[in-house]
């Protein structure tokens, strides 16, 4: 290491020395110094086009700072060849000769820090880089494009696509910073649920090698993240040869690329037909960027005429230019420049611009382009905060020349030399041949596998983008772990079918699709009949509630009568204790319409009518409730629980080589002895007849296999124990788990999942036998309750008001009558003591009588 860096300065120091020992260097913008007020460097790689534009951008922009200003810059550039040393050394040369007071480039901070190390003097100069950058690090001024925001912008069009895995390419330059930019893209790509397969730094020389070892992968979304335009060219070039421009392929290039594909010839775009590339968006019809493209052109076919075709200025001209002309406004307002006189707020050719924390910052949108025809066209509008201009981007062209969506890898690939054809795995010694049943026909020498778990990956491959070569291998050498196994090691299997329950151990060879079907283990245990006839059976009939409800609407009836028909009714006479009594059996016998008590008011048949439809209403459900109960079988598990099992050492069965045996012992505590195994389902009735199992443990899709053949006598009983379903198995990092999870959610959404699922097994017809809670409630009688307890109450409230004003009524007129008594008793008394031997007869009775006639004869004699 340290034998490299010396090495390095050492060629720096030469190249220095070098450098002063020439001519005198020309001006190179061609002006006439009228005011020299400065000087400014360049160091670009004039070599490549993209350099040649910053080059020519410069000089027009200090041109056109002189006819404006009638100021004078001086600019001085210098070659870097592509190269992190003759850049440094470019920096030495023009701050140490040339005494340049800023230094504008595609300069990166190693660069800087190089030549600040061997020069102290540098550390005064303000560097300006236009370089693509992740980072800020002082002293340069970073006004190239956030890289990150690129990034994001790229790892947004991943997420637009069904694309998990993604191979990233990137040019092998010392100028590159690309251990940094991948870790980077990385972090992008981590929200979008994708990953980076493969990292490719590739050199020139090496392309095509690395192409055709890329090719081998499985992989085929390629991400062409920093490179200039020539790599790309030859990238594609080679690209194009190998066949990786064809259906099936992805490509993604960065604006590096994308920005300069105009000034490329037809050649260039035929062999990059499909690709998208994100492309630095500007303004291109503004009045300052009319004036500036012909001075742009006219200067740079005058140096580069080879190029006259494609001589029109791409979005790293503008920034150039921007560049120099803030740069020379700081230089004329003050000799010492700094980061706040050169960027306090500036708007420019490509964009408007402020300083913040060392970088320019604006606002960067992309456009996101399709290689297509002669050139390319804009599919849509990115920008960090608001995402994709539209919802949905406008179709696109893949290579190949086909608009349907590449799946982002190659089946040949994956399946490499078994024959381009995926071989699936099935069980073939199911216990339970609804899901997968094997047959061998061997008169035809076939094999034909059909089942509920066939059938569902059948309708989920029919939903997947592309087509899917596969053959279905009977699996015979052991059970689901031992199929798994094979999956993961890929010697026979590339995945497997059948109702494989998803387990956390089995994650750790292989990985499993969306659950297609819920999965649990529950036991399957005999009926027995209930004993209909009970003590209280009657009461099952109606809720608690109903009965209270009754209970408490015929009191309420029955006092509501009682209230009606007391003042008029003798029936409804008497003392307090038959009144109360007559009341309570009058609210009894009407319930069996055997109520001997006539009524006199209206007001009291309006209440009873509706009372009366509403028992015989009651009645006849009663009667029909009933009668079922003490009529139809009724059924219930002959055992509840499993603990009552485990107390009594129980036997029980389950299926041979299933993950059931090992639940029953790890989590459920059953004995291994007391386990019995089958191999086929038509095995378990006999078992429970005979008494060699009390009940059979299965998973639940199993268990409702085994209802639907073995409908009567049987059922489910106790709680289920909750397991990750059933599912597809695939290797660890095939790219099939998400496109098959994907296919079957949407097959799932559609509905036709739940209704295969129906056809295959029907509802468990036990349950129907099962005691089940069927007593009626208040509700289905709930709209004639209300109607009965309104006009109650009203006639209640009617009756109540009645009653309430005779009572006032006769208050008034026993107090009057009072008053008139106590008189005639004192002028009775004053005659009685005068005239002694006389008898008056009392006429106190006959006058209240007379003057309360209108009350009644019973208030009187309550007076």
């Amino acid at each position: 290491m340290c034998c490299a860096s010396s090495l390095l300065v050492v060629i720096l120091l030469f190249s220095m020395g070098t450098s002063r020992g020439r001519a005198n260097e020309r001006d190179d913008s061609g002006t006439i110094t009228q005011r020299m007020i400065g000087r400014i460097g360049g160091v670009v790689d004039q070599g490549s086009r993209l350099g040649k534009e910053q080059k020519t951008a410069m000089e027009v922009a200090v041109h056109d700072f002189y006819l404006s200003t009638r100021s004078n810059i001086s600019l001085i550039t210098r070659d870097s060849y592509g190269s992190s040393a003759r850049a440094a050394s470019a920096v030495l040369n023009l701050v140490s000769n040339k005494k340049v007071q800023a230094i504008i480039g595609t300069l990166t901070s190693s660069q800087v820090e190089l030549a600040t190390e061997i020069d102290n003097t540098t550390k005064a100069i303000t560097f300006i880089s236009l370089a693509p950058t992740a980072s800020y690090t002082r002293p340069i001024i970073q006004m190239g494009s956030n890289i990150t925001v690129q990034l994001q912008c790229i790892a947004d069009i991943i997420r637009h696509f069904p694309w998990r895995k993604v191979t990233v390419i990137s040019e092998q330059s010392s100028l590159s910073e690309s251990c940094c930019i991948i870790t980077r893209f990385m972090e992008a790509l981590r929200i979008t649920d994708s990953v980076v397969e493969h990292h490719c730094t590739i050199p020139q020389t090496a392309i095509a090698e690395e192409l055709k070892n890329l090719k081998t992968k499985t992989n085929r979304v390629f991400v062409l993240i920093q490179s200039s335009l020539e790599f790309a060219i030859l990238l594609f070039e080679e690209a194009k040869k190998l066949g990786m421009m064809e259906n099936g392929y992805a490509w993604i290039v960065p604006d590096d690329v994308a920005s300069l594909l105009d000034s490329v010839d037809l050649t260039v775009i035929s062999s990059m037909q499909g690709v998208i590339g994100i492309k630095n968006n500007y303004i291109d019809t503004s009045e300052p960027f009319k004036q500036f493209k012909p001075k742009f052109r006219h200067k740079y076919i005058s140096q580069y005429p080879a190029d006259e075709e494609f001589a029109n200025p791409s979005f790293f001209a503008l920034q150039a230019y921007d560049a120099t002309w803030a740069a020379a406004k700081a230089i004329e307002k003050s000799e010492k420049l700094s980061s706040d006189n050169i960027f306090p707020h500036f708007e420019g050719l490509s964009g408007d611009m402020t300083l913040e924390n060392g970088t320019v910052r604006k606002m960067e949108t992309y456009s996101i382009i399709n290689v297509v025809g002669k050139s390319y066209r804009e599919i849509a509008v990115w920008s960090l905060n608001s995402g994709f201009s539209v919802e949905k981007l406008e179709p696109i062209y893949w290579p190949g020349g086909m608009q349907t969506v590449p799946k982002g890898w190659n089946s040949t690939a994956f399946l490499g030399d078994k024959g381009k054809v995926l071989r699936i795995g099935v069980p073939a010694r199911d216990v339970f041949k609804q899901f997968v049943r094997v047959e061998y026909d061997h008169i035809q020498n076939t094999t034909n596998v059909t089942g509920f778990s066939i059938h569902v990956f059948e309708a989920v491959v029919k939903r997947l983008p592309y087509e899917l070569p596969r053959v279905y291998v009977p699996f015979n050498a052991g059970y689901y772990d031992e199929m798994v196994e094979q999956v993961y090691h890929k010697k026979n299997l590339d995945a497997a079918v059948g109702d494989t329950n998803i387990m956390a151990y089995r994650y750790h060879h292989t990985e499993f699709s969306q659950p297609y079907m819920n999965s649990g283990i529950v036991m399957v245990v005999t009926t027995e009949s209930e004993k209909s006839k009970e003590l209280w059976a009657f009461m099952s009939v109606f809720k608690k509630e109903m009965w209270f409800i009754l209970g408490a609407m015929s009191m309420f009836i029955g006092i509501v009568i009682w209230l009606i028909e007391q003042p008029e009714n003798p029936d409804f006479g008497g003392s307090c204790i038959e009144q109360l009594g007559t009341m309570f059996w009058f609210s009894v016998t009407v319930l069996f319409f055997v109520q001997r008590e006539p009524l006199r008011s209206n007001l009291s048949r309006i209440v009873l009518a509706p009372w009366f439809f509403v028992i015989l209403i009651v009645t006849a459900s009663f009667t029909a409730s009933l009668t079922s109960i003490l009529t139809v079988s009724r059924l219930r598990p002959s055992i509840v629980d499993i603990e009552i099992l485990k107390r009594t050492n129980s036997p029980v069965g389950t299926n041979h080589g299933s993950l059931t045996i090992k639940y029953m012992v790890d989590v459920l505590n059953f004995l291994p002895e007391n386990i019995k195994l089958f191999d086929s389902m038509n095995d378990y009735p006999g078992a429970f007849e005979k008494g060699d199992i009390n009940a059979a443990f299965f998973v639940e899709p199993h268990a409702k296999a085994f209802l639907t053949k073995f409908c009567k006598g049987y059922t489910m009983a106790g709680p289920i124990f909750k397991l990750g379903g059933l599912g597809f198995v695939f290797p660890r990092g095939s790219p099939l788990t998400h496109d098959i999870s994907e296919a079957i959610l949407k097959f799932t959404e559609s509905g036709e999942l739940q209704k295969l699922e129906n056809d295959t097994f029907p509802p468990d017809c036990s349950s129907d036998a099962i005691n089940k809670d069927q007593s009626l409630g208040p509700g289905p009688f709930s709209g004639l309750l209300y109607v009965t307890t309104g006009i109650a109450t009203f006639a209640f409230l009617i009756t109540t008001v009645r009653r309430l004003g005779k009572y006032l009524q006769s208050s008034s007129c026993i107090q009057s009558t009072s008053v008139n008594r106590k008189l005639w008793r004192f002028a009775l008394i004053l005659l009685t003591q005068k005239f002694r031997k006389w008898q008056f007869p009392s006429r106190e009775e006959y006058s209240i009588s007379r003057k309360c006639k209108q009350v009644g004869k019973t208030d009187v004699e309550q007076i």
